[in-house]
């Protein structure tokens, strides 16, 4: 009869109880993972110190400066992209990894620790095609500007624009949706949570497209105005973390694109001045 009863609940199969001590190891470990990336992104961070002046009165961050070679310099930024990202984006992913965990375990998955490495695989993979599209973007312009003065004189307006465009995107319905996506893990979960490890990896690279999708305006103002300043990369972080986390994030995402169209225009007025 004990036999029975462990197995069977109100009629259906009993739910396996909460493994308490293995999340508290994912705990552990995301925890460890983010000290490693902090302390990787401080590393890259004091690697990449000075810049040379340009024309129109900006500095050009030694980061769009490669020296030797270029496919070594890319592998290299994609490194620190990479960590910076785990570093800024882990601590809003964390309740996301913890439900699917919980999720996958009641629904009898075996092997749940690597399909909750899969899935942070698979959202980290996004955000690192990301920061390789920004490199790309961002060395063709440092080499323009390099070349060309006129671009050069150009730049700090289009960089008060940008941060506009990324201010007005805060305001638009397409953030919103993306971030009710990123605020509600349980509906993302519970919509496409499936067995194996492919499955996993289609959640976390679905995942992660709707968080670059909510996030993209806020990295776009991390790359304006410096995407290795430590102050600006923490702003930035915790934006993202207040956004997806605190009730009434929604607020705090049109606030901060106000406060970016606001200092965009105060940027390219100021630019334009001085040219």
């Amino acid at each position: 009869m004990e036999a029975v009863s462990a197995k069977v609940w109100g009629g259906r199969p009993r739910p396996p109880a909460l493994d308490c001590s293995a999340e508290l190891r994912l705990k552990i470990l995301a925890l460890l993972t983010f000290t490693a990336a902090s302390a990787a992104t401080l590393c890259f961070n004091s690697s990449m110190t000075g810049g040379m002046t340009m024309p129109g009165r900006w500095t050009m961050s030694m980061m769009w400066m490669p020296m030797g070679n270029e496919l070594q310099s890319a592998l290299i930024f994609s490194a620190m992209w990479l960590a910076m990202m785990i570093a800024m984006m882990l601590p809003s992913t964390l309740p996301m990894l913890l439900l699917y965990r919980r999720v996958s375990a009641f629904r009898g998955e075996v092997h749940l620790a690597r399909a909750t490495f899969i899935l942070a695989t698979g959202y980290f993979f996004v955000w690192t095609i990301f920061g390789v599209t920004a490199y790309l973007i961002g060395m063709g312009i440092a080499r323009a500007a390099m070349h060309l003065e006129s671009v050069s004189r150009a730049l700090p307006v289009a960089g008060g624009l940008a941060l506009c465009i990324a201010g007005i995107y805060q305001l638009t319905p397409w953030k919103s949706a993306c971030l009710n996506h990123c605020r509600d893990p349980l509906t993302t979960v519970a919509h496409h949570l499936q067995s194996g490890r492919f499955a996993a990896l289609r959640l976390g690279l679905h995942h992660g497209l709707f968080c670059a999708g909510c996030c993209w305006g806020l990295m776009l103002i991390q790359l304006v105005l410096g995407v290795m300043s430590l102050p600006v990369m923490i702003a930035v972080a915790v934006v993202i973390a207040l956004e997806k986390l605190v009730p009434r994030g929604d607020w705090i995402a049109r606030a901060t694109g106000v406060a970016a169209i606001a200092l965009g225009i105060t940027i390219a007025i100021r630019a334009s001045s001085l040219a």
